[in-house]
């Protein structure tokens, strides 16, 4: 095993960067050490984490020979020039979700880290919830039979619109299907492959809303149809997961507590990290061995910090990356296609998407 640390540099210090990727670039010392982080006017970061330096450009952060890793998590519209100009620099590179605002960025992307040899990978932290593992291994174990529906639903009540927030402004890549769709689409994917069509409903709900609020997505899988919903105007949210298999389901409610620790200001370091109360484990029902079973199925526990443990062993040992580039791809793909999809009002086919394996 390499003794060698990763030197990293953070583009953005938003909720992003101080809640979703320092707390475990600082806590897996032995894997990395944050040294430096794009911060454009401030220096918050600094007051958190007094030994970084502070850098006010991009130019000025990739041109940084020691940084082996740069993680961006500026708005979505600087992805592209900034992952381009990091890996061109001989910089590995993480991107926050959405991976682009367009398959073509995501595709040079995608060519660009074939050509130079680095690590790009696009931080799709969902798939490291405790939920999601759990229903990934109830599929695994075929507990509800042939799926032929399922239910992924991220909803939030918020009947006010931002408009001056960069999520809520009308600006390419802003929106709730970019935000969170992205998410959804990229864990169905994770579980059932790609789709063979895709059907659409984007809207604008909310007064004064200048992007989408509210989508359904219904992705196609032959007997099996997936159903993606995200609204703002959700005040009492139903369950967060619904399988339903030719003999038997599973419906999960609440939230992974994960990002709420971390809002909070815990450190991913304690034994009890990412496990959830027994109250909120979700309900499977089905029939095992010819006998009727109706009973709570324990959330495995969720861990934010596997996808940095499998990047470093990428990185330094070369195992095999589990959030690839193309996955990002795929991911923007599906989102213009449902945009196109929701324009048309009907089904279209899922063309331009990247054959490529997803993580067992």
């Amino acid at each position: 095993m390499s003794s060698k640390v990763l030197r990293v540099g953070i583009v953005g210090f938003g909720i992003s960067a101080r809640v979703f990727h320092a707390p475990f670039i600082t806590t897996m010392t032995d894997r990395y050490r944050l040294t430096t982080v794009l911060e454009r006017k401030h220096n918050e970061s600094k007051e958190k984490y007094p030994d970084i330096n502070i850098v006010r450009t991009m130019e000025d952060l990739v041109k940084d020979p020691s940084i082996d890793l740069v993680i961006i998590t500026t708005p979505n519209d600087t992805h592209f020039p900034y992952a381009k100009m990091a890996m061109e620099a001989d910089k590995h590179v993480v991107l926050e979700k959405p991976f682009t605002i367009t398959s073509h960025e995501a595709m040079l992307l995608v060519e660009l880290a074939r050509l130079t040899g680095k690590v790009l990978s696009v931080y799709q932290n969902r798939r490291y919830v405790g939920d999601f593992i759990t229903m990934k291994e109830i599929l695994e174990k075929k507990l509800l039979g042939e799926v032929h529906s399922f239910f992924g639903h991220y909803d939030r009540y918020r009947a006010e619109a931002r408009p001056q927030a960069w999520r809520e402004a009308p600006l390419p890549g802003s929106g709730i299907l970019y935000d969170l769709g992205a998410h959804l689409i990229d864990q169905a994917c994770c579980l059932f492959g790609l789709p063979s069509h895709i059907t659409a409903d984007i809207r604008l709900q909310r007064p004064h809303a200048r992007v989408d609020d509210f989508f359904e997505i219904w992705l196609h899988y032959g007997f099996n149809k997936v159903h993606l919903h995200s609204g703002m105007l959700v005040r009492e949210p139903g369950p967060r997961y619904m399988i339903h298999g030719v003999t038997g389901s599973f419906i999960k409610y609440g939230e992974d507590p994960q990002e709420a620790r971390l809002r909070a200001g815990e450190l991913p370091i304690e034994p009890d990290w990412g496990r959830e109360a027994p109250e909120f484990y979700g309900l499977l029902h089905t029939e095992i061995d010819g006998r009727e079973v109706r009973e709570q199925y324990p959330t495995y526990p969720g861990n934010f910090g596997a996808y940095y443990e499998n990047l470093y062993q990428t990185i330094i040992m070369g195992a095999p990356l589990r959030e690839k580039p193309e996955h990002g791809y795929n991911s923007i793909r599906l989102i213009e296609l449902a945009e196109e999809s929701s324009l048309k009002k009907k089904t279209i086919p899922c063309e331009g998407l990247i054959d490529v394996a997803y993580p067992d």
